[in-house]
């Protein structure tokens, strides 16, 4: 790596100036990713992260322990205006591949349900990983580099000015995520630089986020908060069964934030409270069973007291006083029993970027290499990781997404 330090004509000194094959701007899980694999290929690669630390997200995802990958991914685990864009980086790279790594470096795990692996001690031993194989293969990493401009020469390359240094590069590797979470440091910065350099971006908003409800009926379930279950969901082509948990401000949980990344303003999302039952049977047969038992009585017997007494309400049963099964007909049971199992509710929206896991949308994938990440028409401009518009379901399809993009792009860059 060169570096120079050039005189101002009134003689102050300008800034440091460094000369390296590539520039990795990002040091997430995508970019740190990407910076190892491409330093341990000979190359000489420098991380600009503009946070005071690395792999932030890393850190706090998983309750601390990381989510580092699901045992199942694969492409039907991923949204995109292109959803044949991430089978090519997905099948190159697995998550088996990304458990060897893993293994490689002793990191006990554990999986926690649906695939889903979890280190066993913390999330700082992904980034240790991560900063361990960067170290080996000879990356620099420059923490709190705050990026002023990104400029391509016409003749090829790039020129990265920093508030501290001028880097120039063979390539530029843009890994640094979306919007979600701005208090970790999240910026629109890589849609604002696709856009400079005239690619598309799809309209980003958050995903993997908790749902608000409007004031009256957030008073309806305001005596639920902290309650949780297990449901079915749906919303637009999204339809998932996991937990759900009422919360002083909506819904969340696995299940709602799921199907925020198909839902749409406007569109009403569907709650199945007894997911695999035929409800309106049920209740029939155990009408015959205890017949003088009290509705809510009986839908305490599947769901939380509270909730039990609360669906009753909402269900139109309080004009019956909380009926005793014998006193209901057979089309009030059916009726209770769809209403039951295709509750919908109206979103007032959702909890947006704050506390959204992920970036829905992204640099548009029709001007980027499925095979190796790179901008088709911008030789040596690459995009990887969250800033691309590839957006996993819940359970570390997210990682996987950016350890298989990294080593796309770090084998060729």
């Amino acid at each position: 790596m060169r570096q120079s330090q050039p005189m101002a004509a009134d003689g102050s000194m300008m800034a440091k100036s460094f000369d390296t094959d590539v520039i990795v701007l990002g040091g997430g899980a995508a970019g740190l990713m990407c910076a190892a694999v491409a330093g341990a290929r000979g190359r000489r690669v420098q991380v600009l992260e503009k946070t005071r630390r690395c792999g932030k997200k890393i850190l706090m995802s998983g309750g601390g322990r990381c989510n580092f990958t699901n045992l199942y991914s694969g492409p039907e685990n991923f949204l995109s205006a292109n959803p044949h864009y991430c089978k090519s980086a997905l099948a190159r790279y697995t998550p088996a591949d990304f458990i060897a790594l893993v293994d490689a470096h002793g990191i006990a795990y554990h999986e926690k349900e649906r695939g889903q692996l979890f280190c066993d001690d913390s999330s700082k031993q992904i980034v240790r990983m991560l900063l361990d194989e960067c170290r080996a293969a000879g990356v620099g990493i420059e923490t709190e580099a705050d990026i002023r401009s990104v400029e391509r020469y016409a003749a090829g390359g790039y020129r990265v000015e920093a508030a501290s240094a001028v880097w120039t590069a063979e390539s530029v590797v843009v890994a640094t995520g979306g919007l979600s979470i701005p208090k970790m440091g999240a910026t629109g910065f890589g849609f604002d630089l696709a856009r400079q350099f005239g690619l598309p971006v799809r309209e980003p908003r958050a995903a993997l986020v908790p749902f608000t409800l409007d004031k009256a009926a957030g008073q309806s379930f305001a005596q639920l908060s902290g309650l949780g279950l297990e449901v079915g969901a749906r919303a637009g082509e999204g339809d998932f069964d996991a937990g759900m948990l009422f919360t002083h401000r909506g819904l969340s949980g696995p299940a709602m934030l799921q199907v925020s990344s198909y839902w749409q303003p406007g569109e009403t999302v569907a709650v199945d409270f007894l997911p695999g039952t035929d409800a309106a049977a049920w209740l029939a047969e155990r009408r015959t069973a205890r017949p003088n038992a009290r509705l809510s009585s009986v839908l305490a017997e599947r769901l939380p007291k509270r909730l039990a007494a609360c669906l009753c309400r909402e269900a139109g049963a309080e004009k019956l006083g909380d009926p005793r099964l014998k006193a209901m007909s057979e089309a009030e049971l059916v009726r209770l029993g769809e209403r039951l199992t295709d509750w919908h509710f109206e979103p007032d929206g959702t909890e947006g970027y704050r506390t959204a896991e992920v970036t829905l949308g992204g640099v548009d994938t029709d001007v980027l290499s499925s095979a190796t990440m790179a901008a088709r028409d911008l030789p040596g401009l690459y995009f990887i990781g969250e800033v691309v518009d590839v957006t996993g379901h819940l359970g570390g399809h997210n990682f996987q997404w950016a350890w298989a993009s990294a080593q796309a792009a770090g084998q060729v860059v």
